[in-house]
């Protein structure tokens, strides 16, 4: 699959994975998940769901740092920012940072996969949900999986290719 075809698929996650609302049950069903399948993989990440003015759930495995919370907030600030997945960042500029002329200091914005936007039907992009600790590619898989596994969609139908 080239850039170009996991970009479109990126988009398509973006439109699709919606929730029909995002609240604290939500989060915390969604977030468990997650939670639940980092300790049964062994899998070391910080998950972090929230509205935009306010966190809903948050949860850090063993293996992880104050690292990745701080790299979970600038993944958020880039989600909020630039409305889209941080991943379909990474797909569109490459990792390199942000010039002083876009406004987007690297201290508070990131170019790197992880977070995922929460979208809510009739309100648009509301919230986010952010993942650290993994590959880029891997934190934002994961995120998609969660979605796609809450709203009983398939994931492989929703997957980027192996890299």
């Amino acid at each position: 699959m080239s850039s170009e075809d996991d970009i479109a698929r990126v988009k398509r996650q973006e439109l699709e994975l919606v929730l029909p609302v995002l609240d604290e049950a939500v989060a915390f069903e969604i977030g468990s998940a997650i939670r639940a399948r980092a300790v049964a993989e062994g899998l070391s990440l910080v998950v972090d769901i929230r509205t935009w003015d306010r966190q809903l759930f948050f949860s850090a495995t063993p293996g992880t740092s104050s690292d990745n919370a701080e790299w979970v907030r600038r993944k958020i600030n880039s989600v909020k920012r630039f409305h889209r997945a941080s991943y379909r960042l990474v797909l569109e500029r490459g990792e390199t940072p942000f010039s002083p002329q876009a406004g987007a200091d690297p201290a508070d914005y990131v170019i790197a996969g992880g977070g995922f936007p929460l979208r809510v039907p009739g309100a648009g992009i509301i919230g986010s949900l952010t993942i650290s600790g993994l590959p880029g590619r891997t934190d934002h898989a994961v995120a998609v999986d969660a979605l796609c596994d809450h709203l009983g969609r398939n994931r492989t139908d929703y997957a980027l290719p192996e890299a």
